[in-house]
């Protein structure tokens, strides 16, 4: 896996895989959001 980022890097530039990476580390984090918001009327009922 180590292998695989450094080729981005080299490939693509060390701007565009930090951009890659925090948008994937920020996705698990909406759906999170996602997933709390559909919830959140069930919750209120209560």
């Amino acid at each position: 896996m180590d292998l695989q980022w450094i080729q981005l890097m080299a490939d693509l530039g060390f701007p565009i895989v930090v951009t890659f990476y925090l948008l994937h580390r920020i996705e698990t984090k909406l759906n999170t959001l996602i997933e709390s918001i559909v919830t959140l009327p069930d919750r209120l009922k209560l």
